[in-house]
């Protein structure tokens, strides 16, 4: 069996994260990051499987679980936290690496990878919509506009003020019950109600909502449209996996038009029966298919 050992780190982005590393660190290192409202636990499938054969870093990101939970909006801005990953990469004396994120996890990808090409050599999405795609899909997108209102709800919503486990609960169940095409086993929910109840963590957690810059439009509002949406945008410079679960109720499949016009070496993945939690609703297929494409992508 797959040891997998946690550890804190220190970084020097002023945060300490705890952080799953699984593999011998003399394999080629990929690291992958977890979105909302997760964990590294959310690879739970995978890192065994990816680390028979590479590094595996993951982390538990700012804010969540067992890593620091900084005060403040702006400590969730994504120039910070993408900040964290090359921390990350310095600390374990990492050069250059894979990297892999789904939902929040893949919108700091999406971000770092087009940032820093010299670092990050192949990009792997899962459910995370590129930012250019995202925004105007948001204005031009009836259906995409409805899915994400409820980003709206989490940048205004005071649950975090003095949330018992009551409402964490039903938290819980509103979220996956919205998104999962499979159930949360108890052990899974007894693990995420530990994490959200440590002081600061739902707060932490929204605060990458209240922080990002996206626009979300009310249904039927008609806000100035960002230039930035339909300019000319930097192509992703990394062969680049997109696995997308398309039982997505929150980001639709209309997110993937256009993507093979901004990734010059692209690969789709559609997993039909998965919803947005893909790495744990479909984690046979998830697996398999970032297997086959590192494999044939080569080495670093």
């Amino acid at each position: 069996m797959t040891d997998i050992r946690q550890t804190s780190l220190p970084l020097s982005t002023g945060v300490t994260l705890n952080v799953a590393l699984a593999g011998n660190p003399a394999n080629p290192p990929v690291v992958l990051l977890h979105g909302f409202p997760e964990s590294h636990r959310t690879w739970r499938h995978q890192i065994p499987a990816l680390a028979e054969r590479y590094f595996v870093i993951a982390p538990d990101q700012r804010g969540y679980a067992d890593s620091a939970k900084p005060q403040g909006v702006e400590a969730y801005a994504a120039d910070r936290i993408a900040a964290d990953l090359f921390a990350l990469a310095d600390a374990l004396d990492i050069e250059r690496f894979t990297l892999a994120g789904h939902d929040w996890g893949g919108a700091i990808a999406w971000m770092a990878a087009l940032r820093e090409p010299r670092r990050v050599a192949r990009l792997v999405i899962l459910n995370a919509p590129h930012p250019q795609v995202f925004q105007r899909k948001l204005f031009d997108d009836p259906g995409q506009r409805r899915a994400s209102q409820y980003i709206r709800f989490f940048r205004e919503t005071d649950l975090d003020r003095a949330p018992d486990r009551t409402a964490l609960e039903q938290f819980l169940l509103s979220l996956f019950g919205e998104h999962l095409q499979v159930t949360v086993p108890p052990e899974e929910k007894a693990i995420y109600l530990r994490q959200w109840s440590q002081p600061g963590a739902l707060t932490a957690m929204l605060n990458w909502y209240r922080a990002t810059q996206i626009v979300v439009p009310a249904m039927g509002e008609e806000p100035p449209r960002p230039g930035w949406i339909d300019g000319p945008f930097p192509l992703q410079p990394q062969p680049t996996l997109v696995l997308w679960g398309m039982r997505d109720r929150g980001l639709l499949p209309c997110l993937l038009d256009g993507l093979e016009t901004l990734i010059p070496d692209y690969t789709l993945v559609q997993i039909r029966e998965a919803g947005h939690f893909l790495p744990w609703e479909a984690p046979e297929e998830v697996t398999a298919a970032l297997l086959d494409w590192l494999e044939r992508r080569g080495a670093q």
